[in-house]
């Protein structure tokens, strides 16, 4: 029986429901600038240079989208961002740290030694497993983000609610329409969670060890994050341009009667298309959207699952 001063660790389960609500917070905060993103990306997609543009910059797509869709089309795809956001954070901090211990128990380390292999394929093994649970809310955020009635950019896709969205793609395209992606967004959230975590568990162990903050501060945790959500916004990018074009593509009717995009086949295509016709600038569309939304995201999220998880560990070690 566990005492006092040595309370049991959390579960797996404990871990997925707090990084999930940590999740929640974030993107509540960063949801706009996720729709910033994604119509950066779509616009002037796979076309060279000379095109009007709609939009100049994030700040000019948030200024636009504010002016003619008010605070509901800042906020496009909220709805399912939650649900997303509570299985894929769930999922990639609440198996981040099971995955670690186990893989360094199979090599024959400690499980507290952090390990930048073994902490690089925690951090993609529990990222791949969220983005397959949560690719049908991805594709619809990323659909419901990119439709605007005033200054629409790229294929427009027109949903009454989430729940529409996932009904009208399974009606048109049953099992398969909602895993449309799914091999992007495996990339992109593998390619994202191979540095979040362990860039921020490294970062938060240098500062403790070396004396420079305390170890559970909330300024290590912001510090810490910081770190972590530049390093994500570098690694993640490219992935992310070609997820949001492979999700929002159009679509047509193939002989054995299913739905296949009209302009990629898979994310690599995307990238080489992308990359012929844009340069390699093109990858790097919205970048600086992606900064304000990942940055704040990263932050919010992991600042807000340490205190959520001290929180919880505190009521929980309380009752009798």
């Amino acid at each position: 029986m566990a005492s006092a001063t040595t309370p049991l660790p959390l579960s797996t389960f404990e871990s997925f429901l707090c990084g999930g609500l940590a999740g929640c917070i974030a993107v509540t905060v960063s949801n706009p600038a996720e729709v910033a993103k994604t119509r950066l990306q779509l616009q002037g997609e796979l076309v060279k240079g000379g095109k009007r543009r709609v939009y100049t910059d994030a700040l000019d797509v948030l200024a636009k989208t504010w002016r003619n869709e008010g605070i509901r089309g800042l906020q496009r795809g909220l709805g399912p961002a939650y649900i997303y956001q509570t299985l894929l954070n769930g999922s990639r901090l609440g198996f981040y740290e099971p995955f670690r211990r186990t893989i360094n128990r199979s090599i024959g380390r400690s499980v507290n030694d952090q390990i930048p292999l073994t902490s690089v394929v925690a951090g993609a093994a529990s990222g791949i497993i969220g983005a397959s649970f949560g690719n049908p809310l991805f594709l619809i955020k990323a659909r419901m983000q990119a439709y605007s009635p005033i200054l629409p950019v790229g294929t427009q896709h027109y949903y009454k609610s989430s729940f529409d969205a996932l009904a009208t793609i399974f009606k048109t395209e049953r099992f398969w329409g909602l895993l449309r992606g799914v091999d992007a967004a495996i990339l992109r959230t593998a390619m994202g969670s191979s540095v979040q975590l362990p860039t921020y568990k490294w970062t938060k162990n240098q500062l403790g060890s070396h004396g420079l903050l305390p170890s559970n501060s909330i300024l290590t945790y912001l510090a810490s994050s910081s770190v972590s959500g530049v390093c994500v916004c570098i690694v993640m990018q490219p992935a992310d341009t070609a997820l949001t074009r492979v999700y929002n593509q159009p679509t047509i009717r193939t002989p054995n009667g299913r739905l296949a995009g009209t302009l990629y086949r898979n994310p690599i295509d995307c990238l080489w298309k992308t990359f012929r016709a844009e340069g390699v600038f093109g990858w790097y569309k919205g970048s600086t959207a992606q900064f304000l939304r990942v940055a704040p995201h990263t932050i919010i999220t992991l600042t807000m699952n340490d205190i959520i998880l001290g929180l919880y560990k505190d009521i929980r070690n309380r009752r009798p």
